[in-house]
Parts: structure tokens; sequence; C-alpha cells
């Protein structure tokens, strides 16, 4: 089975496999060329982000700089906003729903390693889907760890750490992340 199939079924799978490296080069290079568009270049960056991400709504903004793996694996929905440092691990998927804002220095990860010494030591990794629903904030400083689920019009506080789905209505805070009380 190749790296690509057991990424796909949440398997663990190595970085040195034929031809990770190699596409993941790719990647890096349209992340580069984005991160150095001027703040003028509007039209030149909206072509640029919708060529490195897997699909882009209708008025995506991203303040530079961007950090993410792949890129392609994200899946941004309409009206969405990301400050400064914006970091998405994106070896698996990430789904971004519509009106979706994101604070500085948030990081969203599908990856992983294993706990056991011996296989990180031969860079293994396993990556988990990140979905975030409809009109979500995610505060400053925030991490979304993989396999989390946020709910439609939650919201994240700054610092928190999401390590367990968030249901949809709530304001949730923490390390770790718990919800704290529903949106009335």
């Amino acid at each position: 089975m190749t790296w690509r199939k057991k990424l796909n079924n949440g398997e663990i799978y190595f970085c040195d496999e034929t031809g990770f490296a190699e596409e993941q080069l790719v990647c890096l290079e349209k992340l580069y060329d984005i991160n150095q568009t001027r703040p003028s270049e509007k039209v030149k960056r909206a072509a640029l982000l919708q060529d490195f991400f897997g699909s882009v709504g209708e008025n995506l903004y991203i303040e530079l700089p961007l950090h993410a793996n792949w890129g392609r694996n994200t899946y941004w929905g309409n009206n969405c906003y990301a400050n400064f440092n914006l970091t998405l691990v994106d070896d698996g998927d990430i789904y971004i729903g519509d009106n979706v804002l994101i604070a500085p220095n948030v990081v969203i990860s599908t990856a992983g390693h294993p706990v056991d010494p011996d296989l990180r030591r031969k860079t293994a990794q396993f990556s988990k889907t990140v979905r975030i629903g409809n009109n979500v904030w995610i505060g400053a400083n925030a991490s979304i760890m993989p396999g989390v689920t946020i709910g439609d019009n939650s919201v994240i506080g700054a610092g928190s750490v999401v390590t367990r789905d968030i249901p949809a209505n709530v304001v949730a805070v923490g390390v770790p992340c718990r919800v704290v009380r529903e949106i009335t």
C-alpha cells in the first residue's frame, strides 16, 4: 500500500517513502510564491491561493505569512478570513466552512506521530481529517488537533488546545478545550 493510501485511511505511513518529499516540495514552492506577494497584488495572490488549496470559496482573505505542508488538502468555504501566521499541517484533509474567522497564530493539524519511539525514529506519522463548521471563530494561538470537528457557530477561545470534537453553538476554551457555555 502506498503512503498516500495509508494517509487517507488514517494508518501509519513514513515520510521517507518514495515520492513523499518530492510531492511536498512542489507544494512548498507554491507556498513560497504566495508568501512573496505584495499587499497590492490581490489578484495575483488570489490566483496563487486558488492553485495552492484543494478548493477556495468566494472572498477568502489570508494575512501573510501562511504556513502549510501541502495546501492542496485544505478546502475553504465562502467569506473566510485568516490572520497572520496560520499554520495548516494538512497532510490529511482540512475542511473549513463558510464565514470562518481565524485569529493570529492558529495551528490546524491533521498529523500526529506514534508514541512508540522506534516508529518515530523511522519518520512514522498518521493523519486524521479536521472539520470546521460554518460561522466558527477561532481565537489567537489556538491549536486544533488531528481528527477534531468543530460545530457550526462555535467560538474557540484564545490559547485553547482542541483535542476532541466541539459541538455547534458553544463557546469552548482551555487546555484541553472544554465547552463553557452555549451561545444563546
